[in-house]
């Protein structure tokens, strides 16, 4: 404990600067307006003057939003440089935002400066697409981290969307965004807001909107260009090379001879649903069963109640419910070995080569049994329904005691998730009985009885995960000035929060009997109480210096008591030039998921990359699928270059992580409306909690030898990738922003805004005590909790440039979004390394609103009409950086609003 406090005595010499651009322009703004309210900015419990905040906050206001022509909060997400975040939004959970390339774990979501209940499953984050965006006045970023105020898991930073406080009338919005290449990926978005009651006349005000937005699932085939074999050839990736497999018509091997055969191998497979693949064998088509975007739809509602008692007392409740659910797919279901026993077709069905079937007979093929490899095209992709609702009731009572500020609230969140067979599925002992009882057709299409045997083996419509996480707390806060220094007014707030965490995570038995989904059923459940109690001081010395302290004790049921300082100072010798910093502590607890989640005993998944078997596919270029050679008597689909079976989970032996972190900036007023700001920021992370990347596995087989679990036969059973406390990490960078206004001229009002980040350190240790190795700019090793299972990107300079007109009723934008080249990650032969080009995408905005009771938007997203940068990392199937690019191209967007 004292360690921790000398250590921030010592780096709070090296504290930091936010952003000056927003306190500047308030100030010089206030100057000519009238006396402004006290307001509680993020960051901070004392109320103070909104000239007066000295925080590292980016604000995004709702005009932003709309000027922009931005649909979800995830295109917000995705813009922010301090952003890591990946597309949106391939993956069940939903949204979410990873600042500072930190983890999603890592980044503190708040609404109206409270929590939500988490997603349900990983119960670590909020999902950003059950907060209903018609209803946000503001979003702000605290970009230093480790809230003293909040909690001091919010290492990487707090993003807090603040609502309207009132509404009186009615608006209606309609949105639409539609490609220019045909396909999916077009999105609808329709809101409808109403309020009435006025807080200063009336003394109330009560509103409510509703929000609903669609997006159409995107197919691989409807953008081929982006994925075409001459593409993936380039870079080492081509189909061809890929052997045996699920297929349709499915491979087989015998008992005899594991090499992969195919009866229509000879006349090219069998299209669209395979392709000629290496050895004789068939390979399933990514183009044909390929989703680039899932269809993904959202409703969201949210109510506010406002009662004014008198000019300091002000009582608030407020409602919000999200409701989300994605279609999921993947390839089409797989007969897959059920209790040790591969698919098996024997010699009396009427499909075995050579038989009544019209099956080609095979050379070599003499009545044995037939082990395929098959994958059921008449099924078509298999869907699965992820249904997400997050709801949460807020009460909160703020006033004037006295002297006394003074805020207290209670809160309750439930999030729910659901997961539903939606399409595809049938059980994996149905399917092997098919083929050994002669019903069903490895090798084509079915035929009536078939399909009529599928029916009766399907699954579809059954829940197969149910989850639930809870939040539920109270908490208060007093402010007051206790005296008048040479600068100001010594403001002192103490406060306290109390808060319970609970998660419930089921897989139900019925995924046991769907074999090819390659989960097993369990339960995991846990529950966490945490007080705390914080305390903070703004200590203005002097008009052009302030110090401000925090301090935060808290206290975890599960892991005990730590204490967690902060402390920032601001320094404005002049009206333009100001210094500003910080320094922090911060502490995370394992999330109630990775510490007390599901557990199973054998594997749960499958790899998300193609490895070799190192045991069993030996002899190759570690980390290379494809390399190494199958030891005879073993399937080299199945060993090599194959999707291998893991096991995923919680660990009960997990302790907390601990970070240290601290700023530094300067903001300068260079000339008459022009300002620029630099702030260098530095996070040091220890004890960090994450799995290892399965490139670092794969790439040294010898090192992490124990995670590879065989069977008794020295076949793969799993490989371990559960949850563990890893070494370190070491982050930092510089946040640069700039602005200019033109001098206003007839041809209206220009301003030029820039907001970058530059990457100075991005470092990454697996173990502790072991070497840091950097992970700027290139697919490193850094493994840091996040939930997707592709790479973390991490670009040296990242930025937003807008260029805004404003003439009357009349407005526009151009807006860049920038990320830096990036080292690809080169695992193949040497003559296919490579970097990855800079992405650049330009949209164009504008909007009227001359109509009475109208606004009008319009604009083109993807100007320049720029495809993702292709990739040879074996985790993008496609073969470009879909994580962190739209594969939809050009696209029209048109908002209408109507205010009654």
């Amino acid at each position: 404990m004292n360690h921790v406090r000398k250590s921030a005595r010592r780096t709070l010499a090296l504290s930091s600067i936010s952003l000056a651009v927003l306190a500047l322009t308030q100030a010089a703004w206030a100057q000519n307006a009238a006396p402004m309210q006290r307001v509680e900015v993020t960051g901070s419990s004392i109320k103070r003057l909104a000239a007066e905040a000295a925080l590292p906050v980016t604000t995004v206001s709702a005009r932003e939003l709309t000027a922009r022509g931005m649909t979800t909060l995830a295109d917000l997400m995705m813009s922010l440089p301090q952003s890591s975040s990946l597309a949106p939004s391939n993956a069940g959970s939903g949204t979410n935002i990873n600042l500072r390339g930190l983890g999603v774990n890592r980044t503190l979501v708040l609404l109206n400066g409270r929590r939500l209940a988490n997603e349900a499953i990983a119960d670590g984050y909020a999902n950003l697409d059950v907060i209903p965006m018609s209803a946000i006045a503001r979003v702000e970023i605290l970009r230093d981290g480790a809230s003293s105020i909040y909690g001091s898991d919010a290492i990487g930073g707090v993003v807090n969307f603040i609502t309207r406080s009132t509404f009186e009338g009615v608006q209606v919005t309609g949105q639409y965004i539609q490609p220019e290449k045909h396909g999916g990926g077009d999105e609808q978005r329709l809101t409808l807001t109403g309020g009435t009651g006025n807080l200063s006349t009336d003394g109330w005000n009560v509103y409510a909107t509703v929000d609903a937005h669609r997006r159409s699932a995107l197919y691989a085939r409807d953008r081929a260009e982006l994925s075409t074999p001459d593409i993936l050839a380039s870079i080492g990736r081509a189909p061809t090379l890929s052997a045996g497999g699920y297929a349709m018509p499915a491979n087989y091997t015998t008992s005899a001879n594991r090499t992969a055969a195919n009866p229509y191998y000879a006349t090219g497979c069998t299209g669209p649903y395979s392709i000629q693949g290496a050895r004789n064998t068939c390979i399933l088509n990514n183009q044909e069963y390929g989703m680039a975007l899932y269809e993904n739809q959202q409703v969201t509602f949210y109510a506010r109640g406002t009662k004014q008692f008198s000019e300091e007392h002000k009582l608030t409740v407020d409602y919000m419910r999200g409701e989300e659910y994605i279609i999921a797919t993947r390839n089409p279901t797989q007969s897959v070995a059920v209790g040790g026993v591969p698919a098996t077709l024997p010699s009396t069905s009427k499909w075995y080569p050579g038989g009544a079937g019209g099956v080609p007979a095979m050379p070599g093929l003499t009545g044995q049994p037939l082990f395929v490899t098959w994958s059921v095209a008449d099924l078509g992709l298999a869907a699965t329904k992820d249904v997400q609702v997050n709801q949460r009731l807020a009460i909160s009572d703020e006033g004037r005691i006295g002297s006394w500020d003074y805020r207290a609230g209670l809160v309750h969140g439930v999030s729910t998730r659901k997961n539903y067979y939606r399409d595809g599925y049938v059980t994996g002992a149905g399917l092997n009985a098919g083929l050994m009882n002669g019903s069903l057709n490895p090798f084509g299409l079915q035929d009536a009885a078939g399909m009529a045997y599928l029916e009766s083996i399907s699954v579809d419509g059954q829940m197969n995960r149910t989850s639930k996480s809870t939040f539920s707390g109270v908490d208060a806060s007093l402010s007051r000035s206790l005296m008048e220094l040479k600068g100001g007014s010594l403001a002192f707030a103490v406060g306290l929060d109390l808060h319970r965490d609970t998660t419930q995570d089921e897989r139900l038995p019925i995924v046991n009997a769907v074999t090819y989904a390659n989960a097993a059923a369990a339960r995991g459940e846990g529950a966490r109480n945490v007080s705390a109690l914080y305390a903070e001081l703004d200590i203005p010395v002097t008009k052009q210096l302030t110090f401000n302290v925090a301090a935060r004790d808290d206290y975890f049921s599960d892991f005990g008591n730590t204490f967690n300082p902060k402390a920032s100072f601001r320094y404005e010798p002049s009206k333009s030039l100001m210094f500003r910093g910080s320094a922090n502590t911060g502490f995370r607890a394992p999330t109630l998921f990775d510490r007390y989640g599901y557990r199973t005993a054998g594997p749960n998944g499958l790899t998300a990359g193609r490895w070799d078997d190192p045991t069993l596919c030996p002899g190759g270029k570690p980390g290379v699928a494809g390399s190494g050679t199958a030891l005879p008597g073993q399937v080299a689909s199945e060993v090599c270059n194959a999707q291998l079976p893991r096991q995923v989970g919680s660990n009960p032996e997990l302790q907390p992580e601990k970070s240290k972190g601290w700023t530094l900036g300067v903001v300068m007023e260079p000339m008459k409306n022009a300002t620029l700001s630099l702030d260098y920021w530095n996070i040091r992370m220890e004890d960090m909690l994450a799995n290892l990347p399965e490139q670092a596995i794969f790439l040294n087989p010898a090192k992490y030898a124990d995670l590879f679990v065989r069977n008794p036969d020295g076949s793969l059973y799993y490989v371990k990738n559960i949850t563990m406390n890893l070494g370190g990490q070491k982050a930092a960078g510089v946040d640069v922003s700039a602005s200019y206004t033109f001098p206003k001229s007839v041809a209206g009002t220009f301003k030029a805004e820039l907001d970058g980040t530059w990457l100075t350190q991005f470092d990454n240790q697996l173990e502790r005590d072991s070497e840091f190795v950097s992970n700027i700019g290139r697919f490193g090793l850094a493994s840091n909790g996040t939930t997707s299972s592709f790479p973390i990107i991490t670009y040296r300079w990242k930025h937003t440039m807008k260029l805004a007109w404003n003439r009357g009723d009349l407005g526009a934008q151009l807006t860049q979004n920038y990320n830096s080249s990036y080292e690809d990650q080169n695992l193949v032969a040497a003559q296919y390394h490579r970097r990855i080009e800079p992405y650049s995408v330009w949209n164009l905005t504008a909007s009227y609103n001359g109509i009475p009771h109208v606004g009008i938007t319009a604009g083109i997203t993807n100007l320049l009409d720029e495809r993702p940068p292709i990739t040879n990392h074996n985790g993008y199937t496609y073969g470009y950086l879909s994580s962190a690019a739209s594969p939809i191209g050009r696209a029209y967007n048109l908002r209408l609003t109507y205010t009654f």
